[in-house]
C-alpha cells in the first residue's frame, strides 16, 4: 500500500516531505516525479529541492510567498502547495529515468586495502566479494556528501559491511567503497570512513567539464571489473582528456 506523504517543516524557509518509509526503486521514481514537477511547475517563493533516499527537502522565499499570496501560515500554504504538486507529479508516469553507466574499477589490494576485511567479515573471498559488487545494476539515489558523491543502492546484502569506527582522513578520488547496505564511489579526495574495496580510474566530478558532475540521480550503474595496467591506461585517458 503506498504511503501517504508525510510533512515537516524543518525551518522558517524549508520543508521535507517524505514519500516512504524506505528507500526502493519506487519511491525514488516518486521523488523523482516531484522533482520534476517541481522544476517545470514552480510555486510562488520557491528556490529549490534536495532530493534524499525517502523524501525531498523543498526550499522557499517565505515573504515572496507572503507578498504573492497574503496567506496567513506560509508552511501549511507550503504544504497544500506541495499535495497539490505531488497529486500532478502522480498523474505522469517516468518511462525511463536516467542513463545506464558502467564504472571500470581495479580491486586490486594497493587501491582496495578494505577487501579482504570485507570478506572475511561476510565469510567470503576477495573473487566472491568483487563478483557479487559486480553483478548487480546499482541505481543513483541521490548525490550528497561531496561534489559528486553517488549514493548507490541495489547492493548485494552477502557483502554489507560496517564503516570504520575511526575514519581515514583521505580517501584518494575513486576510491569504491561499501558502508553498511550501500556502495558508492569517492570523486575527490576527501576524509571518510567507508570500506575501501577499489578504486576506478574514472572522474566522477571536474570543474573543466559543462556538467562537473559523471552521475546524477535516477542513473543507474553497473561495475566491470579491470587490471591494473588497464586502470592506468584508463585514468591517463580519461584525466588527459578533461585537462
Amino acid at each position: 500500500m503506498e504511503q501517504r506523504p508525510e510533512f515537516d517543516a524543518l525551518s522558517e524557509t524549508s520543508i521535507t516531505v517524505n514519500l516512504g518509509k524506505d528507500a526502493s526503486p519506487e519511491v525514488h521514481a516518486q521523488i523523482q516525479r516531484l522533482l520534476k514537477e517541481l522544476n517545470q511547475n514552480p510555486f510562488c517563493g520557491y528556490q529549490e529541492a534536495v532530493p534524499s533516499y525517502i523524501g525531498v527537502t523543498v526550499f522557499y522565499d517565505p515573504i515572496e510567498l507572503v507578498k504573492n499570496t497574503k496567506c496567513r501560515s506560509v508552511s501549511e500554504e507550503v504544504i497544500r502547495l506541495l499535495k497539490e504538486r505531488i497529486g500532478l507529479a502522480d498523474m505522469h508516469e517516468e518511462k525511463q529515468i536516467g542513463e545506464q553507466i558502467t564504472i571500470p574499477v581495479c580491486y586490486d589490494a594497493e587501491f582496495g586495502p578494505d577487501l579482504d576485511h570485507v570478506a572475511k567479515t561476510n565469510g567470503l573471498t576477495r573473487e566472491e566479494v568483487i563478483n557479487l559488487h559486480t553483478a548487480n545494476e546499482y541505481l543513483v539515489y541521490m548525490i550528497g556528501f561531496a561534489p559528486g558523491f553517488p549514493f548507490l543502492g541495489g547492493m548485494d546484502e552477502r557483502i554489507a559491511t560496517s564503516r570504520h569506527g575511526n575514519p581515514r582522513t583521505e580517501i584518494p578520488a575513486g576510491s569504491v567503497g561499501i558502508a553498511g547496505k550501500q556502495t558508492g564511489v569517492y570523486p575527490i579526495s576527501t576524509p571518510g570512513g567507508w570500506q575501501l574495496i577499489g578504486q576506478t580510474p574514472l572522474e566522477l566530478f571536474s570543474t573543466d567539464r559543462e556538467v562537473p558532475s559523471l552521475l546524477k540521480a535516477g542513473d543507474r550503474v553497473t561495475f566491470k571489473a579491470i587490471s591494473k595496467a588497464e586502470f592506468l591506461r584508463k585514468k591517463e585517458v580519461d584525466h588527459g582528456s578533461t585537462h
